[in-house]
């Protein structure tokens, strides 16, 4: 499944001084969803032939870029039979639209397809009658789900990029539990999960946030420790087109204009139980910008935010929101 957002990169630092006990991590990497994975856990069994298969599992079932899997032939009709991996997924996401209040919205493909967001060019003038044709088949409301059975309009196109990647960072951190290790990092495209510490150091495990580069190089701002926790990341400073005027646009779009957001947000860091959890959030709260998000996260205590921003002069600021990590 080739993730078409682009995902802020989180880079996971392993301190391997002052170890107690002779214990060597297990070290897992490899390609996956467009991007790559990185895990780390405390036996010394190689468990990369299981976890691949979990993965292509994922894969064969929410991947939009694959035609013949689950969702990709969903979207060819007006519904059919879903697996269970599905079925977790569009209800956390039907439950996280109802929370944003349709921010977060996996059926709002069909609105930046027409847009047609990629690396380069402008903002491309879009007929707003266009448009106006398609936002009718935009709404996860339009979509139910019964046991398996999957039913919505012929024209909505359901895309799991914003919450799949997350999911499936999860269900390998699941895996690794069921095999009895319970000291673990799993990445997949900067999506971190983490139980217990780092074994082979006796401390706990360390993440880094990004600080936003336009001109494409890279650095660590923040790094911070996690503990019995999941982090996603999301950012706006890569993928973006510049309109006459120099506004940057990023390829959020707002669900109920169906136009690009303009917005100061540049990566938004959220922690949350789980990993689904934190990617759909992470998502949803670009495109409602900071003063919602602030409102919103003073009646959900249990997420954290880090989100780095700019200022009326350009000048880059961050925001700690309920207890974020930062120090």
């Amino acid at each position: 499944m080739k993730i078409s957002k682009f995902i802020l990169i989180l880079w996971f630092l392993i301190f391997t001084l002052g170890c107690k006990e002779e214990i060597t991590n297990q070290r897992l990497n490899g390609p996956v969803f467009g991007t790559s994975y990185s895990i780390v856990y405390d036996k010394e069994q190689n468990f990369q032939k299981e976890i691949d298969s979990l993965l292509e599992v994922i894969n064969a079932s929410m991947s939009t870029y694959r035609d013949n899997s689950i969702i990709s032939e969903i979207n060819k009709s007006n519904g059919g039979d879903v697996d269970e991996h599905f079925m977790e997924v569009f209800n956390v996401s039907k439950n996280i639209y109802n929370q944003t209040e349709g921010v977060f919205d996996p059926t709002i493909g069909i609105l930046v397809n027409a847009w047609n967001f990629g690396p380069e060019g402008g903002i491309q003038a879009v007929d707003s009658s266009l448009i106006d044709s398609l936002k009718p088949f935009v709404g996860l409301d339009k979509v139910v789900l019964k046991g398996q059975k999957l039913t919505k309009p012929l024209k909505t196109f359901i895309d799991f990029n914003a919450i799949a990647k997350g999911y499936a960072v999860d269900v390998v951190g699941e895996f690794l539990e069921s095999k009895n290790s319970f000291n673990y990092l799993v990445e997949i495209g900067g999506e971190i999960r983490v139980r217990g510490e780092n074994k082979e150091s006796n401390k706990p495990w360390k993440v880094g946030v990004e600080e936003p580069h336009f001109d494409g190089s890279r650095s660590i701002l923040k790094a911070i420790t996690l503990k019995d926790a999941s982090m996603a990341t999301s950012g706006t400073y890569r993928k973006f087109k510049v309109d006459s005027l120099g506004n940057r646009y990023s390829h959020i779009i707002d669900p109920d204009s169906g136009y690009p957001s303009n917005t100061n947000l540049l990566s938004i860091s959220v922690i949350a139980s789980n990993c689904m959890t934190a990617d759909a959030y992470a998502t949803a709260f670009k495109a409602m910008g900071i003063e919602k998000v602030k409102r919103f996260l003073e009646e959900h205590t249990e997420l954290k935010a880090f989100l780095i921003f700019e200022n009326a002069n350009r000048e880059l600021e961050t925001l700690s929101i309920n207890e974020f990590p930062v120090k």
